[in-house]
């Protein structure tokens, strides 16, 4: 008896969202936490000061998140004079923690894909990952998948969840 890949004649595409999982070495964080006086305020002067004590270039390429840990308020200059030095290095530079930079990424990038491709297919958003795949980026490619898509399922070829079929 000849054994028949039905998945692979079943013209099912695979959408696999880890393939868009940024490269995680490039990440890198600056908490505010770690300017503040006594934990609680951001003084000018001495922030400046640290500012200009960093060596930038280490930054040249990478995914930066600007963010504060701690509860404290801090003044929009303060994000601004960060933004100032990084920019010149950084590939992308996001107000938010690392999570909150790779939602972001992946609304960018899921954003320019080609969605001719996908017109009138059965599309199945694969379930496991070896990345965090954050619930957001299923999320997007939903709402840029359906409007084309002849069929969206969520899973494994083997065993899917229907998410939305043509009518």
């Amino acid at each position: 008896m000849e054994l028949v890949n039905k998945v692979a004649q079943s013209g099912i595409i695979s959408f696999d969202l880890e393939t868009y999982f940024p490269d995680e070495k490039r990440i890198v964080s600056f908490d505010m936490k770690d300017y503040l006086f006594k934990g609680l305020i951001l003084r000018e002067k001495d922030f400046r000061e640290a500012l200009a004590a960093i060596n930038w270039e280490d930054y040249t390429g990478k995914y930066l998140a600007i963010f504060c840990s701690a509860d404290a308020i801090i003044p929009n200059w303060a994000w601004m004079l960060i933004v100032a030095q990084a920019e010149p290095f950084a590939a992308k530079i996001v107000m938010g923690t690392p999570d909150d930079l790779i939602k972001q990424m992946y609304r960018e990038t899921l954003a320019a894909i080609d969605i001719e491709t996908f017109r009138e297919q059965k599309i199945i958003i694969k379930g496991c990952s070896d990345k965090p795949v954050p619930p957001d980026a299923y999320l997007e490619i939903t709402k840029i998948l359906r409007p084309v898509a002849k069929s969206i399922m969520y899973g494994e070829p083997c065993s899917t969840v229907p998410v939305f079929k043509k009518k």
